[in-house]
């Protein structure tokens, strides 16, 4: 089954958009629970996504048991990274925004990126939260939303770590890298100061130097403006 084939089928779009707002894998019980189907559907819709490359396979222990009696590991189904976009005919779109990013100074790619983020944060509509940490997971949770997999992986007090598998900007990054990491570094900093009820987020780090690896997540480090910090 192909990539087009299988978004093409609403069944098995559904369970892609569901995969790609959790954080973590599924497996077919998960699936079964969530679209009232028999686990064996679950799990054929399943290989469908894993065949057509919208998913891919592992095998966990969920109980957290090991050796003997320990049961069979669970099979899993996680969102692959994306550098891609699924289009049918192709539009090439990062072509065309690769030459318009050529021409514009990086101050303004930022702002249009920040923009475009706000909007994403708009169409989700999950509000504001007190503190770094919580602003992130609910920009983490709008992509998700969105059909977008991201997930806070670290946080103190001045700084948060998201890794994301797809990015929604990160086709265009991967085609055009030099000219668009000024839209995707906006793109971040636009989400998270829409989610945040204090502050603002004053500079991005990529620090994946796989974010063009087909095979790596991409990970983001925003830092928090803390001298505009109002106290708790």
């Amino acid at each position: 089954m192909s990539t087009l084939d299988a978004v093409a089928q609403p069944e098995l779009r559904e369970i892609v958009l569901f995969a790609r707002a959790q954080t973590q894998p599924l497996s077919a019980d998960d699936v079964a629970k969530r679209f009232a189907v028999h686990r064996t559907v679950a799990r054929s819709r399943l290989e469908r996504l894993a065949a057509a490359g919208l998913l891919t396979v592992s095998f966990e222990r969920r109980t957290g048991r090991s050796g003997p009696g320990a049961g069979r590991p669970t099979k899993l189904y996680s969102v692959p990274p994306e550098t891609e976009a699924i289009e049918f005919p192709a539009r090439r779109y990062d072509v065309l925004l690769g030459h318009v990013a050529g021409k514009l100074p990086a101050e303004a790619l930022t702002g249009a990126g920040a923009s475009f983020g706000a909007d994403l944060a708009a169409e989700a509509d999950l509000g504001r939260a007190r503190g770094l940490r919580p602003a992130a997971e609910k920009a983490c949770e709008a992509l998700g939303a969105l059909g977008f997999q991201a997930a806070v992986v670290d946080a103190t007090d001045d700084s948060v770590t998201i890794e994301t598998a797809t990015c929604p900007l990160r086709p265009l990054v991967v085609a055009n890298t030099a000219g668009t990491a000024a839209i995707d570094r906006g793109l971040w900093v636009g989400l998270l100061d829409a989610h945040l009820a204090r502050g603002s987020c004053n500079d991005v780090i990529c620090e994946a130097e796989g974010c063009l690896d087909p095979d790596a997540c991409c990970r983001v480090r925003l830092t928090f403006d803390t001298d505009k910090r109002e106290k708790e």
